[in-house]
């Protein structure tokens, strides 16, 4: 999980088209409007910091910019606060802070920080363990098209963690994850398949979704 949810993290970055490479007078208007509240141009002056483009490299200051647009309810800012929290990157890790970033922008429906904090729900990473709220905010991104998010609600399903296990369920939602190429929602339908969970049992299903999850690297099952 902490993997998927750093490539949340790398591709916030990004928002805006930042640009790898900035000339002077481009960075001079984006601190301008950094300075006058402007929150894609704090977070944009955030990532900025953080690698060292147009400017040296300043985790300090990348973490001041990217609070100064949070606070002011920029939502990608609060979910990649989350991330950074959460798994340690540019500041210490903790999840108390993950936590409360990722309820800012989950609240304001961004689907990666509502998975994000099921996450936390369902590990107990910075609230009390609580299953029934992870599958509650998970189920928000998964109806939304967040692939991790449809894996996670298979898998709530499958073992009955926060709902009642519920086979067909965990299918339906391994196969919307998988269709769109999440490995572990790819070999857990080839387990169905191959044992017969939620589905007819079918050894040619399970070596299709097995061969798609190998190919990925990752693939459980006996076939």
């Amino acid at each position: 999980m902490k993997n998927y949810l750093l490539v949340i993290g790398l591709a916030l970055l990004f928002v805006g088209n930042v640009k790898a490479q900035v000339d002077q007078e481009t960075l001079q208007q984006i601190e301008q409007a950094a300075e006058q509240g402007d929150t894609d141009a704090q977070l944009t002056l955030g990532v900025y910091y953080e690698y060292g483009t147009g400017v040296s490299q300043d985790y300090t200051q990348a973490i001041y910019w990217y609070c100064k647009a949070a606070e002011q309810g920029n939502v990608d800012a609060q979910c990649l606060l989350g991330v950074y929290y959460y798994n340690g990157i540019v500041v210490s890790q903790d999840y108390a802070q993950a936590v409360y970033w990722y309820r800012k922008a989950a609240e304001q429906g961004n689907t990666n920080a509502q998975l994000g904090l099921g996450v936390c729900y369902e590990n107990g990473y910075g609230v009390p363990q609580d299953y029934m709220q992870a599958v509650s905010l998970c189920r928000k991104a998964a109806e939304q098209g967040v692939a991790m998010a449809q894996c996670n609600m298979g898998r709530y399903y499958y073992f009955g963690y926060g709902v009642s296990q519920d086979y067909t369920q965990a299918v339906y939602w391994f196969r919307k994850a998988a269709e769109q190429g999440e490995a572990t929602s790819q070999s857990m339908l080839g387990v169905c398949y191959e044992v017969g969970e939620g589905v007819a049992q079918d050894y040619t299903q399970a070596v299709f979704w097995y061969r798609k999850a190998a190919e990925a690297g990752r693939c459980y099952g006996a076939i």
